[in-house]
C-alpha cells in the first residue's frame, strides 16, 4: 500500500475542545419534521431485528422461559426464512454476549475452503474478476449453524428442537411476504435467475415474489428438520452437506464434504475498553469492528466532543480524522488471527490513541447484505448478534433441494493487494486468501455495560464498513451528546474510512452552511445521492437501558421491528 500523505489536526483537537458559538443548525429543521424514530418501551425484555416475523418469535421465546442465547437462536433461524437476503445458514457471523457477569464473543465467520489459492480471482493478466461475488466460487464454508450450536451448547436453557421449530413453520406453512422481504428481489432478480434453484424460488414464472403474497420453501424447511433433529450434523454431515457439495459440482464452486466436516466456531477473548466511564464489550477479530472501534473511542476519549455541540463541524470533523485513522490500521494490520500477528496494542493502548490525536493520517487525493439484531431478557442477560451473507442474497446460489442461498463472503478476503472490494475497502495481504482462513469483517456486534456491569446499550448493524462507523456514532450520540435513543438512532449520519479521500453525508440531514464549514476545514464533504432509504450508511439496531426501563429501537432507515413486554 502507498504511503499516505499526513497533516496536522492540532488546530482543531486543541481549539475545538473548547465551546464555541453555534456557527450553523446542527440538523435541518426539514429532516426532524420529515423523520421520527418510535421509540419502544417495555419493563423486562426486548427484542429487535430487522423482520417483523423474526422479532416476534424471538419474544415468544423469551415469554415462554427463554433466555437471551435462546431467543437469538431462534430469531437466527427465523431470518432465515423470513429475511433470505442476509438471514442466512448459508453465510456466518459474530456474537457477543453479557449472560450473568460473563461476557463472551463467539466467532462463526465463513472460513476459505480448503482447495482455496490466493490468486483464484485473477484473472491472466492480473486483474481481479466478478467470481468472487457471484456463483458458487465466491462462497465460504458456511458458519451459521454451528455458531448457532455452540452458543445454545454453552448458554441455552431451552431444548434445541424448540427455539428451530418456528422457523420450521414459517417454512413449511408459509407467511406473508412483507416490505423487508420482497424489496431487493427485483434489484437482484438478474443473479437470482442465472441459478434454477434460486430462480425457481425467488422468482417464479420469471418474475420475483410480490408483496403480499403466500410464500413457503418447504426445501427448506426439510433441511431445518434435519437442523432440528441432528444439530451441528444436521447441516454440516448427511444429506444437507450432500447437497451442498452437489451444487458445489453442479455450480463450479470448491467447498468439499472435509470442509463442512472440520468447520468449527470459535470462542473469543471480547474486545473490552472504557469510553466516557463506561465499559464498552466488541467483537474481536476475525471482526476487525471491536478494535477499530475501540481505536476511534480511545482518540476521542481525549477530547470533550458533547462541549463542541451534537453535529457541528467540529465534531463531525473531528470524529471523522478519528474514524481515517482506525481504518488506516485496520485495513493493513487486522486478519484471521490463526493467521496473522495482532498487535492489540495498536488499537487499545492509550499511547496510539494519544499519537494519533495529534497526528492523524489521513488518505489522499451498496445493498443492504447483513442483519442485525439485539436482545435483552427478563434476568438482564444480553446478546448482540450479526449475521451476513455479504452481498444481497450472497452469491446468488441456492442449494438444490435444501432451499438456502450461499454466501459470498470470499470478496472479503483482499483478493488482490491495493484493489478494492465490494465494501470499498482497500486491504492489505494480512486479509489474503488461505485454505482454512477466515475473512476479514467490519461486524460490529456491542454491548456497553453501565456502573454495576449490567447491560445499559445492546448495539450493533448491517452496513459493510459503515458497520463500524454507525456503531460508534450510535454510542457518541448516546455517551457524549446526552440523546435519547430515538434520537440518537434518527440522526443524520456520516461515514469517513482511510479511502476515499471524502467525508460521506447522509441527504438532507446537513445544513449548505455545515457542509461549507466541513469543506474549510479541509474533509472534503460529499452528499450521498441517495433518499432516505438508502443503503450509503449502516442500519443500527439498539436497545438502551433507561431509569430501569428497556428502550427497543429498530432502524429508522430501513425495516424491523422492537417489541418488547
Amino acid at each position: 500500500m502507498k504511503p499516505r500523505p499526513m497533516w496536522i489536526l492540532l488546530s482543531c483537537l486543541v481549539a475545538c475542545a473548547k465551546p464555541k458559538e453555534p456557527a450553523e443548525p446542527a440538523t435541518p429543521p426539514a429532516w426532524n419534521a420529515a423523520h421520527h424514530a418510535s421509540v419502544v418501551t417495555s419493563d423486562s425484555a426486548m427484542v429487535v431485528t430487522a423482520a417483523p416475523l423474526a422479532t416476534k418469535v424471538g419474544v415468544d421465546v423469551l415469554r415462554s422461559g427463554g433466555n437471551a442465547v435462546d431467543a437469538a437462536v431462534a430469531v437466527a433461524f427465523a431470518l432465515e426464512v423470513v429475511y433470505p437476503t442476509a438471514g442466512n445458514i448459508g453465510g456466518g457471523g459474530f456474537i457477543v454476549a453479557r449472560m450473568g457477569t460473563q461476557s463472551a464473543a463467539l466467532d462463526f465467520r465463513e472460513t476459505a475452503p480448503g482447495a482455496s489459492t490466493k490468486d483464484m480471482y485473477l484473472d491472466a493478466k492480473g486483474n481481479a474478476t466478478d467470481k468472487s461475488l457471484t456463483g458458487a466460487l465466491a462462497a465460504g464454508v458456511p458458519g451459521s449453524v454451528a455458531g448457532l450450536f455452540a452458543a445454545h451448547e454453552k448458554f441455552g436453557s431451552k431444548p434445541w428442537r424448540d427455539l428451530v421449530q418456528p422457523a420450521i413453520d414459517l417454512a413449511e406453512k408459509g407467511f406473508v411476504t412483507d416490505s423487508a422481504f420482497s424489496e431487493g428481489l427485483e434489484y437482484d432478480k438478474p443473479r437470482l435467475i442465472r441459478f434454477p434453484a434460486s430462480a425457481a424460488l425467488f422468482a417464479p414464472h420469471g418474475a420475483p415474489v410480490p408483496f403480499g403474497s403466500t410464500w413457503k420453501n418447504p426445501d427448506l424447511a426439510k433441511t431445518l428438520k434435519r437442523i432440528a433433529a441432528h444439530g451441528r450434523d444436521g447441516f454440516y454431515a448427511g444429506e444437507t452437506a450432500d447437497l451442498i457439495v452437489k451444487e458445489m459440482k453442479r455450480s463450479g464452486g470448491i467447498i468439499s464434504t472435509a470442509d463442512l466436516a472440520h468447520y468449527q466456531a470459535a470462542w473469543r477473548t471480547p474486545v473490552e475498553f472504557t469510553y466516557r466511564g463506561h465499559k464498552v464489550v466488541s467483537m474481536p477479530p476475525a471482526s476487525s469492528g471491536g478494535l477499530t472501534l475501540a481505536l476511534i473511542a480511545n482518540i476521542l476519549s481525549g477530547v470533550n466532543l458533547g462541549a463542541m455541540g451534537f453535529h457541528s463541524a467540529d465534531a463531525i470533523h473531528t470524529i471523522a480524522a478519528a474514524e481515517r485513522a482506525a481504518f488506516l490500521r485496520r485495513n493493513t494490520l487486522l486478519g484471521d488471527p490463526k493467521y496473522v500477528t495482532i498487535n492489540t496494542d495498536a488499537f487499545l493502548s492509550p499511547d496510539t490513541a494519544a499519537a494519533l490525536r495529534a497526528a492523524i493520517v489521513h488518505s489522499s487525493g451498496d445493498e443492504r447484505h447483513t442483519t442485525h439484531f439485539s436482545i435483552v431478557d427478563a434476568h438482564g442477560n444480553a446478546v448482540s448478534m450479526t449475521t451476513t451473507l455479504n452481498n444481497g442474497y450472497g452469491s446468488a446460489v441456492t442449494v438444490t433441494g435444501a432451499g438456502f442461498l450461499l454466501n459470498d463472503e470470499m470478496d472479503d478476503f483482499t483478493t488482490k493487494a491495493g484493489a478494492l472490494n465490494a465494501m470499498g475497502l482497500r486491504q492489505g495481504d494480512a486479509n489474503a486468501i488461505q485454505p482454512g482462513k477466515r475473512m476479514l469483517s467490519s461486524m460490529t456486534p456491542t454491548i456497553v455495560l453501565d456502573s454495576a456491569g449490567a447491560p445499559m446499550l445492546v448495539t450493533g448493524a448491517s452496513g459493510g464498513a459503515r458497520i463500524i462507523t454507525g456503531v460508534a456514532q450510535t454510542i457518541f450520540n448516546v455517551l457524549d451528546f446526552k440523546l435519547d435513543l430515538g434520537a440518537a438512532e434518527v440522526a443524520p449520519r456520516f461515514h469517513a474510512q482511510d479511502f476515499p479521500d471524502s467525508l460521506l453525508l447522509e441527504q438532507g440531514g446537513y445544513s449548505d452552511a455545515l457542509i461549507r464549514a466541513l469543506g474549510a476545514r479541509g474533509d472534503k464533504p460529499k452528499i450521498n445521492v441517495s433518499p432516505w432509504e438508502s443503503d450509503d450508511f449502516a442500519w443500527v439496531q439498539s436497545i438502551l437501558r433507561v431509569n430501569g426501563k428497556l428502550q427497543g429501537q429498530r432502524e429508522p432507515r430501513g425495516f424491523g421491528l422492537a417489541f418488547g413486554y
